[in-house]
C-alpha cells in the first residue's frame, strides 16, 4: 500500500504545517478543487450555522471549522481516492480496500443524522478500523490463506494470534502509530461494542463505537443479500442509544451510504460492477453509432456541396449534430447585419421551438462564453454549466431560455473572418455526463467547415451579381 502511505504521510504533514511559516492551510485547500468545494459545504452545514452568515471562502472557513476538520475531511477525501484507484494483484486486498471505503460512506451518513462534528475525524477512523486486514491481505497474502483456513471465511480475525503472533487489530494499530498518525485517530480505530444506555460516552469512545458499527455494516452490505440487510438491521439498533440516532435514521443513514456505494465502489456485489459495466459498454456502442451518423452527415454535405444554399446546409448540419451527438436542443442562430443581432431560426428537441423569438442577442461583443466562440473561431466545449464559477460567462437570454442544459457545445460559423452565426446543441440532465472525443471533435469542424464554404460561395456569388449590375 505504498501509495495509500504516502498519501497519509502528505495530509499529516499538511495538518500539521501550520507550524510552518511557509505552510498555508487555504492555498492547500485552493489547490484541490474538490477539496475546496466539501470543505465550503461543511462550513455552511447545519453543524456550524451558528456562526453566522454564509461562508463563502475558504479563508473564513478556515477559521470557522479549524485545522484539525479540514485535515480529517483532507484525509478522508485523499483515503477514499487512493483506495478506489489501487488496484492490488491479489484481489482480497482490493475487496479489504473496497469494506473500508464502504465504512467510511456509512460513518458519514450515520454521523451527519447524529449532526456531529466529529463526522470528518469518524469517517477516518471507520475507513482505518480494518487497517491491520488490509495490511495482511496486501502484503502476507499466504498468511491471510491460513488464517482463512483455520479460522473459516469471515473469521480470519479468530486465527490471527495463532497464524501471526498478533490479533489484526494489533497490526492495524502498529502501523497506524508507524505512520505517526494523531493520538485522537488511533483512538478512534480501537473495537468497541456497543456500551448500555445511561452509561456516559466520551467523544473518544462515541468515533471508536461509530467506526466499529460501520465497518461490520460495512461487512455485512458488502454482498447486497437479504442475510446482510437483516444483520445491518441487528448492528445499528445495537449501537443505535450509544450513538445518538435513532433506529429509523440508522435505516435511512445506511440507504444514503448503499445509494453512495452503489456509484462509487468498483468491485462490490454492492455495485452491481457486471451491469455498470454493461451499461458502459452499450454507451460505447452508442457512441459508435454516434461518430457513423456524424460521417454519414458530413458526406452528405460534401455531396451536395456545389448547389445547396447556406440554409440547406445549415439544416444537414444541425440535424446530424443533433442526432450523432444525441443533444437534448440544437438551435442554429444567424447574425443579422442590418438589425445588429443574432437570431434563432432552426431548432430540434422538445419545447425549444416555442422559445425561439426569445433568443435574440445583440451582435456587439459581450464577455460571454457565445462571443468568445465567435472571437476565437473554433469549438466550445461546456462540460459544466451550472458551475457557480462559470456563471458570469453565460447571458441573460441564455439563462432565460435554456438553462435547462448540464453541458453545451458551440459551433461558430465564420466566413471571410466575419461572424456569420453558430450552431449549438446541448445536453440536460436526462444524459450522463460527457466528455468529447478527438473523433468527434474533428467531425464538428469539418461539419462547420462545409456549412462556411456555403456561407462564402453565397457571399461571392452576390457580389459577382452586384458588380454585374452595376
Amino acid at each position: 500500500m505504498p501509495g495509500f502511505a504516502k498519501a497519509i504521510t502528505a495530509i499529516l504533514s499538511a495538518m500539521r504545517g501550520e507550524d510552518d511559516v511557509e505552510f498555508n492551510m487555504t492555498r492547500t485547500v485552493l489547490s484541490d478543487p474538490v477539496l475546496t468545494q466539501k470543505v465550503l459545504r461543511l462550513a455552511n452545514s447545519g453543524m456550524y450555522s451558528s456562526f453566522g452568515q454564509h461562508v463563502n471562502t475558504v479563508s473564513k472557513a478556515v477559521l470557522v471549522l479549524g485545522t484539525d476538520a479540514i485535515g480529517h475531511l483532507a484525509l478522508g477525501l485523499k483515503m477514499v481516492e487512493e483506495m478506489t484507484s489501487t488496484s492490488p494483484n491479489h484481489g482480497v486486498a482490493h475487496v479489504e480496500m473496497e469494506k473500508a471505503v464502504l465504512a467510511g460512506m456509512v460513518a458519514q451518513q450515520v454521523a451527519e443524522s447524529a449532526s456531529s462534528i466529529h463526522a470528518e475525524e469518524a469517517v477516518v477512523c471507520s475507513m482505518l478500523h480494518t487497517l491491520g486486514r488490509m495490511m495482511i491481505t496486501f502484503y502476507m497474502p499466504e498468511r491471510w490463506e491460513l488464517m482463512r483456513q483455520q479460522g473459516g471465511e469471515g473469521r480470519e480475525d479468530d486465527a490471527a494470534p495463532d497464524v501471526l503472533g498478533l490479533t489484526l487489530e494489533e497490526v492495524g494499530s502498529a502501523a497506524a502509530a508507524h505512520w505517526g498518525l494523531p493520538k485522537n485517530l488511533q483512538n478512534g480505530m480501537r473495537k468497541l461494542g456497543p456500551m448500555e444506555e445511561g452509561q456516559e460516552v466520551s467523544a473518544s469512545d462515541w468515533i471508536a463505537g461509530l467506526s466499529t458499527m460501520a465497518a461490520q455494516c460495512a461487512e455485512s452490505l458488502w454482498n447486497d443479500d437479504a442475510a446482510g440487510a437483516e444483520e445491518v438491521r441487528r448492528i445499528t439498533a445495537s449501537y443505535s442509544a450509544m450513538l445518538g440516532v435513532d433506529p429509523e435514521q440508522m435505516d435511512a443513514a445506511i440507504e444514503k451510504a448503499k445509494a453512495v456505494a452503489a456509484a462509487d465502489l468498483t468491485i462490490a456485489p454492492l455495485s452491481k460492477p457486471a451491469e455498470r459495466r454493461a451499461k458502459a459498454l452499450a454507451k460505447t456502442r452508442q457512441r459508435a453509432e454516434g461518430i457513423k451518423i456524424l460521417q454519414s452527415g458530413l458526406n452528405d454535405m460534401r455531396d451536395i456541396a456545389a448547389t445547396a444554399m447556406p440554409g440547406q446546409m445549415v439544416s444537414i448540419a444541425l440535424e446530424t449534430i443533433y442526432q450523432g451527438l444525441e443533444f437534448s436542443r440544437a438551435v442554429a442562430f444567424v447574425r443579422n447585419r442590418r438589425e445588429s443581432c443574432y437570431t434563432a431560426r432552426m431548432s430540434f428537441g422538445d419545447g425549444v421551438r416555442e422559445r425561439l423569438a426569445e433568443m435574440t442577442f445583440s451582435d456587439a461583443y459581450e464577455p460571454n462564453v457565445f462571443h468568445a466562440a465567435l472571437n476565437s473561431d473554433r469549438v466550445i466545449f461546456i462540460e459544466n454549466a451550472r458551475d457557480p464559477k462559470f456563471a458570469a460567462k453565460l447571458p441573460g437570454w441564455w439563462r432565460d431560455t435554456l438553462s435547462e442544459a448540464r453541458s453545451f457545445v458551440v459551433l461558430p460559423l465564420l466566413a471571410n473572418a466575419q461572424p456569420a452565426g453558430f450552431l449549438y446543441g446541448d445536453w440536460d440532465e436526462s444524459f450522463p455526463p460527457i466528455q468529447l472525443s478527438q473523433t468527434e471533435f474533428t467531425l464538428l469542424n469539418d461539419i462547420r467547415a462545409m456549412v462556411v464554404k456555403a456561407i462564402e460561395r453565397r457571399h461571392q456569388l452576390e457580389t459577382v451579381g452586384g458588380n454585374k449590375v452595376a
